[in-house]
């Protein structure tokens, strides 16, 4: 048994820092998701990542984590045991799979926010048409079901993928992004198109909340990457620069084709051209250096955004782009990172235990080829399951919201609320008396009134 390497202090408050920072991406994904909708929808779109927090956040302390990062079943790299279970094993003490520096907790709590941001993602596929109660089940089922199995496929050290086929993957371009996006395009197919679609607008109603979103996604994508490298390091430092540079250059791309094609800058453009390139960037971050990631960012924006544009002409209702942005854009950086990865920079990283060079520096198609390879296979997986599990819902216990809470919209059909209340509390218009509006009790602002208290306005 090897013997565990001494704990060191500043990989711990690194690692906690970087945990907080994937953590603060989810509400940061909520307001990017939550200004896209129309405001009758905001709430739910902002409940649908916050609650996934608590849900997951508690799944994978169960079960989850055990079946992505416990001991390998069988030896096929395929699942963890439950050896795992409720963090049976999970402690104070350095471990193997956490790596030098740091105690499994902690890997164990920083592998949660991958888990928890991961399924949110899917939720901008369907926006605007999905049953709570469901959606609720939908996420736990895929958590376990796809994100579980594929994280231990590409970042476990016993995972098929990592150990056998040496694909690299340094904070989840293949486990993260084009897993989503491949769940977002079976999602987008099974809910089918929202009331209206190409009929009426369906605008943006807060643009503010989306440059929010995309400011908080930024700032939290540093330890998403950085972090993914387990310790305060030389190579976090990199890693740290290049997802900057590449989210830096997809803006100036995505904007550059907005203003070319359409004649004005678009600031959603702008937004989403960070994300794409933030997207790209992630499975590469620890591989490549800056000039690389201003090749993979500036293709991120220019394919992101073509892939948009096929969208809107398309007959698909993916309502925020998940599939365009976070599937092609994961798609482009697996394979970017076998094009662009230096050998200097690949030895000892994530499980890779020899130099690995890439196309463009001598390396020839063989790293592109491991990468693609886990493309072919995580992405068709993610699809079929999901496809799966949201039919056997929908022949159940349905997953749409009937047509009259639609028009009305998730704010209220779903969750009795309204996210803005303008000259005072009354009927909202165009909501049937059928569906309850609660006025919220206003916060407490003295000692005499409690939080949450009865409200004499409330309907």
């Amino acid at each position: 048994m090897p013997e565990t390497p001494p704990l060191n202090s500043g990989d711990i408050a690194w690692m906690l820092t970087a945990s907080a920072f994937v953590l603060f991406m989810t509400p940061g994904l909520a307001f990017f998701y939550g200004g896209v909708v129309r405001n009758k929808n905001v709430l739910g779109t902002l409940m649908q990542s916050f609650i996934v927090m608590g849900l997951v956040g508690v799944a994978w302390v169960v079960v989850g984590y055990s079946l992505a990062f416990g001991p390998d079943v069988k030896g096929w790299g395929l699942i963890g045991n439950l050896d795992h279970f409720g963090l049976s094993g999970v402690g104070a003490a350095g471990d193997s799979q956490a790596g030098p520096g740091i105690p499994h907790e902690l890997f164990m709590i920083f592998q949660a926010m991958f888990a928890i941001i991961t399924p949110a993602l899917i939720t901008g596929a369907f926006a605007e048409r999905a049953k709570f109660g469901p959606f609720l089940v939908f996420m736990l089922a895929w958590s376990l079901l796809v994100y579980a199995p594929v994280a231990h496929w590409v970042f476990d050290i016993d995972g098929w993928i990592l150990k056998d086929v040496k694909g690299l993957d340094f904070a989840g371009g293949t486990a993260i992004h084009v897993n989503a996006g491949a769940a977002a395009l079976a999602a987008a197919l099974v809910f089918g198109q929202r009331k209206g679609f190409k009929e009426e607008p369906m605008e943006p109603h807060d643009i503010t909340m989306i440059l929010l979103g995309t400011g908080i996604l930024w700032f939290g994508w540093f330890g998403f990457n950085a972090g993914s490298a387990g310790a305060a390091s030389p190579v976090a430092v990199n890693a740290f620069t290049v997802t900057n540079t590449a989210a830096a250059t997809a803006a100036l791309t995505w904007v550059g084709m907005s203003w070319w094609m359409t004649g004005k800058p678009s600031v959603v453009g702008a937004a989403a051209g960070a994300v794409a390139g933030l997207v790209a960037i992630t499975p590469a971050s620890g591989y490549v250096q800056p000039m690389e990631a201003i090749a993979i960012g500036g293709v991120a924006g220019i394919a992101c955004f073509l892939a948009v544009q096929w969208r809107t002409r398309s007959s698909l209702d993916d309502s925020l782009d998940v599939v365009a942005v976070h599937g092609v854009g994961g798609l482009w950086g697996a394979l970017a990172t076998g094009i662009f990865c230096v050998a200097a920079l690949t030895t000892g990283v994530n499980g890779v235990g020899a130099q690995v060079d890439g196309l463009t520096n001598g390396g020839g198609l063989d790293q592109l080829g491991r990468q693609a390879l886990g493309v072919i296979v995580v992405a068709p997986y993610s699809f079929i399951v999901t496809f799966v599990i949201l039919k056997v819902l929908d022949l159940t216990v349905g997953i749409r919201v009937n047509e009259e809470e639609e028009v009305a919209g998730l704010d209220v059909s779903q969750h009795g609320e309204r996210a803005y209340i303008f000259g005072g509390s009354g009927p909202v218009l165009g909501i049937p008396e059928a569906i309850p509006v609660h006025t919220p009790a206003p916060i407490a602002t003295g000692a005499a009134q409690a939080v949450g208290a009865p409200n004499a306005a409330q309907q």
